[in-house]
């Protein structure tokens, strides 16, 4: 058997991408280890967002784009092709999460935010929303500084609490898979530094793929590399 560090999580097979006539991705063809944190770089506008929204099919909210090639992720033991008709996206969706480059706390509590996607896979049982909110809050070190404040808009939380809060709403379905636009580019030292030291702690119970450009957060956080130009992805 295959350690976690040889372990394949996501594999693409000549993966390429349009917007409309614009060719987003070219030829990708990438293995991303399992329980590792792979760093996507590059410049502005070369498709490093486009490539974590194809590992979660967000892509297919958006118009006018279209896909060739093969994308696999590895699901209950086995390599499964994500855009096969058989693949529930729904189901998908809650084994690989997703955390924006600005945190988008909800317009509601602190705890509503966190219980949110389990409200929309219809889990009525309110202790076990009870205990995975609080499980959610403990996995990025928020629990100790809002546990008084459950009840207070999520949006009222300092820039790098609030980003631990979309964490933590991502982290609620216990994903496979956290995908991280540019997850610290919004806040300060301080804010980003316990990012990162909390990404370098889940990777021990999730694969992450990190879309960053600051040097210094790549060397302190990347087990693998790639760098993207104009679409193409090369191994660092």
């Amino acid at each position: 058997m295959k350690t976690d560090s040889q372990r394949t999580k996501i594999r693409t097979r000549d993966l390429c991408f349009f917007h409309g006539r614009r060719q987003v991705l070219d030829r990708v063809n990438v293995e991303l280890a399992a329980n590792r944190i792979t760093v996507i770089t590059g410049p502005s506008g070369s498709g490093k967002s486009t490539f974590l929204m194809v590992l979660n099919r967000l892509w297919e909210e958006y118009g006018r784009c279209s896909l060739s090639g093969r994308v696999e992720m590895e699901m209950d033991g086995r390599m499964v092709e994500i855009h096969d008709p058989a693949v529930d996206l729904s189901g998908l969706r809650r084994r690989v999460g997703m955390v924006f480059q600005q945190p988008n706390p909800l317009p509601m509590s602190i705890f509503r935010n966190v219980a949110f996607p389990l409200k929309l896979i219809h889990v009525r049982d309110r202790d076990r929303i009870r205990r995975a909110v609080h499980s959610a809050l403990e996995r990025v070190h928020l629990w100790q500084e809002v546990k008084d404040r459950l009840h207070e808009d999520g949006r009222s939380l300092s820039g790098g609490q609030q980003q631990r809060l979309c964490l933590a709403r991502a982290l609620v379905l216990r994903p496979e898979v956290l995908l991280l636009d540019e997850p610290t580019s919004s806040l300060d030292p301080a804010a980003a530094a316990a990012i990162e030291e909390l990404l370098l702690e889940l990777k021990s119970t999730c694969t992450l793929v990190v879309v960053s450009h600051y040097h210094d957060q790549i060397r302190r956080i990347a087990d693998q590399r790639f760098t993207v130009v104009n679409g193409r992805f090369s191994a660092d």
